[in-house]
């Protein structure tokens, strides 16, 4: 893979990365909900996201997608922050494949063995390895619970690092599309840190954002859509001067995400 084609798809990269990571924010913390509610989760949705290698779901693109990404950045855009993000998209995926796994031994043998349990043809012996084998099983509810946390633990995480991370590219158009013609999905993931997300990018204002969209949309063609972002761009205020916004001073807690 040359390094001048990676150059070239850069933008798209860090746009792709923050989309697919959006959308499947939303999926899981949808479907951690009903976890909460039900105490189980679903191997079919775990294989769906995850796929496998001849037919990539949605979080194994995202991984890959942040590999080619975050490894081969620019000098001036190298930054810790974006071997963190590598690292804990990857994390989410593996702790996916566990999920998976975990979710198919509940769906799967859970119910087998606890059928056997209740055979009145099984000798004591019989049913002395089936209870120790059953216990390992019920064992995997706990499994998911450390699972469930921890790729909750990680999806917080990784949206305090996207917005530390991004305002290196406040100046991409095809980011700037995505936060501005998916801004209720990129609101919906980052909660009450949306606001904080855009201002730490566009700390000129958000006018910029609106521009460059705009500009995106034109060159894709899309030129009543660009005429719109650019009327929007006409609204925002241009203040003289802005304090600026600087990465670390981004704060948080893990609470409220």
């Amino acid at each position: 893979m040359s390094k001048s084609w990676l150059q070239t798809k850069h933008d798209s990269f860090v746009r792709d990365v923050l989309r697919d990571f959006c959308q499947i924010a939303s999926a899981m913390e949808t479907h951690f909900s009903e976890f909460d509610a039900s105490g189980s989760v679903s191997f079919h949705f775990f294989d769906d996201i995850l796929g496998r290698q001849n037919s990539k779901g949605p979080l194994w693109r995202l991984k890959d997608t942040s590999h080619l990404l975050f490894r081969n950045e620019e000098p001036s855009h190298l930054s810790v922050l974006g071997e963190y993000l590598d690292w804990a998209l990857g994390y989410i995926f593996h702790e996916c494949i566990k999920l998976k796994e975990d979710a198919y031994q509940q769906m799967n043998y859970k119910p087998r063995f606890k059928q056997l349990q209740r055979s009145t043809s099984l000798t004591p012996e019989e049913q002395h390895i089936g209870s120790e084998l059953y216990a390992v099983i019920r064992q995997t509810s706990e499994s998911i619970e450390r699972e469930v946390r921890r790729v909750r633990f990680i999806l917080f995480h990784c949206k305090r690092m996207f917005i530390l991370y991004l305002p290196m590219h406040r100046e991409n158009p095809l980011l700037a599309r995505f936060l501005y013609a998916q801004n209720d999905l990129v609101r919906s993931v980052f909660k009450g840190y949306a606001d904080e997300l855009i201002e730490a990018v566009y700390r000129d204002g958000v006018h910029r954002m609106y521009e460059l969209a705009a500009q995106s949309l034109e060159e894709g063609g899309w030129l009543d859509e660009a005429s719109k972002a650019r009327a929007a761009a006409a609204k925002e205020p241009r203040p003289e001067k802005k304090l600026e916004i600087a990465a670390g001073d981004a704060r948080f807690s893990n609470t409220g995400s």
